[in-house]
């Protein structure tokens, strides 16, 4: 059957967060990162594919669509084979949460990929949660699932305020920040808050006040800077390795 024209008006509109908070619902577009969502059980609803997708076509969520449908419906100058829609699923804290375990919090990272990319760095690093600002880049957007591929799915994310969420923890509260002590000085840690402010502004003055330890990784070259998901890797893996998982 074909699409209709309502149909397409909603795949096409999920393009904005308005329209998915509205929807309770995001779309995602490639065969790699549906792949990925797929194999790690995400629970997509829809699935739209052409006849050129390599996936399962007996799937009851799989609905073929021509070509020239793909085209209208798709986010890409270059429409791929497969385009998903999924529920916009959120939780919340539990009571002393983060006072077990290593959390990844993001202060304000509004760069969609470095986004994507620290839900990756915290499924590669076996992390138990990640933060995220209500200022950060939509969690459900097109560009930070891309670049999370499977680990929007299977990384706990939470988007709340951070600054009621770090007050009187028991654990220490690391912020990464350039004028920090050296990561590689810190002890055996099993427990702890790793935050990651935004590229250009670092953390912002509220979390500020609810870091215990403000840590940075030594500069040996020039480079003014790294990346956030570079950051939050080096750090992460220096807290395993200290644990002996690495």
């Amino acid at each position: 059957m074909p699409l209709t024209k309502a149909e397409i008006s909603r795949l096409r509109s999920l393009q904005e967060k308005k329209a998915r908070e509205a929807a309770g619902a995001y779309v995602v577009e490639g065969t790699k990162v549906v792949g990925e969502l797929l194999t790690a059980g995400a629970a997509l609803a829809e699935l739209f594919v052409r006849e050129d997708w390599p996936g399962p076509r007996d799937d009851p969520r799989v609905r073929p669509v021509s070509a020239a449908e793909m085209q209208r419906i798709s986010h890409f100058p270059t429409p791929s084979p497969v385009l998903a829609v999924g529920p916009i699923e959120r939780t919340s804290l539990a009571t002393g949460e983060l006072n077990r375990g290593l959390t990844l919090a993001l202060d304000g990272v509004q760069d969609a990929g470095n986004v994507g990319t620290l839900l990756r760095v915290a499924d590669w690093f076996g992390l138990d949660r990640v933060l995220l600002s209500p200022d950060c880049a939509d969690l459900f957007s097109q560009k930070v699932i891309n670049a999370s591929m499977g680990s929007f799915s299977r990384v706990r994310t939470i988007t709340l305020p951070l600054e009621a969420a770090l007050r009187d923890l028991a654990v220490p509260v690391l912020g990464c920040d350039l004028g920090g002590d050296d990561v590689h000085g810190l002890p055996v840690l099993h427990d702890a808050v790793i935050v990651i402010g935004s590229e250009g502004r670092g953390l912002t003055e509220a979390v500020r006040t609810r870091v215990t330890r403000l840590v940075t990784i030594p500069r040996i070259g020039g480079a003014e800077s790294l990346n956030a998901g570079v950051a939050a890797a080096i750090v992460c893996d220096n807290l395993r390795r200290l644990q002996g998982c690495g």
